[in-house]
């Protein structure tokens, strides 16, 4: 059964003449009435009949219209679900491995409320990298560590680095000390090997990672300890103390050239929380 003929067929029902019904689906009076026909035709039923000067509904036609307003329903309710996704396109989001635990789902979340039909797909490499990709075109925005003497993006939180180790390693019994830490392009790498040399702290650097995962891996073996912001710590690993300082870093959103929809709609200074900009450990949004 054609869906337009049952809506024209309920327009009837609303109205109770095919001329006021035509009107209402704007329609002449004899396109009204062939459709009306091919849907009998189609049938191969009655669906009105004369009643004294008026025209009402037969057996068959009231038969039908209970089961039409349902399937004209269900046709509405697809429609309206099914053009949320009109032009929809996913977001790319890049964010480093050390904040997915953390920070990535309260941003997840905030786009989601603000469009739930986008599909987020999430990219989990370096900062360095994911600007790259953002510049190429290849990402929508990206979750990074700031850059040193940089305004860049979108405050969304501070962290402070931190040393870690297994909580059975015993520094005393190391010299020099195994260290394992991000690529050389992250600022917990410098400030940890420029501390470490400036108080004459011998160490071997046993391991460069490029994912939190894997420097946690290798502290957890008790091979080395690590230097890492204090979100990305897992809850079996110790922290050291009386260790050389490590930077405080802001962590924040950046977007591409031609901004996703869903960024260009939401408001950003409401997707983060700026009065959490002066904390200087962990502040989410």
């Amino acid at each position: 059964m054609d869906i337009d003929a049952l809506r024209s067929f309920l327009a009837f029902i609303e109205t109770g003449s095919f001329t006021r019904a035509a009107k209402q689906i704007n329609r002449t009076q004899s396109a009204f009435s062939a459709q009306m026909r091919k849907l009998e035709d189609e049938l191969n039923v009655s669906l009105f009949e004369k009643e004294g000067r008026n025209l009402v509904l037969s057996e068959a036609g009231i038969a039908l219209r209970s089961h039409a307003e349902q399937l004209v329903g269900l046709h509405n309710q697809a429609l309206k679900q099914v053009k949320r996704y009109e032009n929809k396109r996913p977001l790319r989001l890049g964010c480093p491995e050390d904040y997915n635990d953390k920070l990535l789902p309260q941003v997840v979340k905030i786009l989601q409320q603000a469009e739930p039909t986008c599909s987020i797909q999430v990219f989990s490499e370096p900062s360095s990298s994911l600007r790259a990709k953002l510049d190429d075109g290849k990402l929508d925005a990206a979750i990074v560590t700031r850059s040193a003497g940089s305004e860049e993006g979108y405050f969304l939180a501070s962290d402070k680095g931190v040393w870690i180790s297994h909580a059975e390693f015993e520094l005393a019994q190391h010299h020099p000390i195994p260290i394992a830490l991000f690529q050389s392009d992250c600022q917990y790498h410098a400030a940890a090997i420029d501390g470490l040399s400036k108080q004459g702290i011998s160490y071997q650097l046993l391991a460069c990672c490029n994912t939190a995962s894997a420097q946690r891996a290798i502290v957890r073996s008790k091979m080395a300890i690590g230097a890492m912001g204090r979100m990305s710590v897992s809850d079996d690993l110790k922290i050291l103390d009386n260790m050389p300082a490590l930077p405080a870093v802001d962590i924040v959103l950046i977007t591409g050239v031609e901004p996703h929809p869903v960024l260009d709609k939401t408001s950003l200074d409401q997707l983060i929380n700026l009065p959490n900009s002066h904390k200087a450990n962990v502040a989410f949004f």
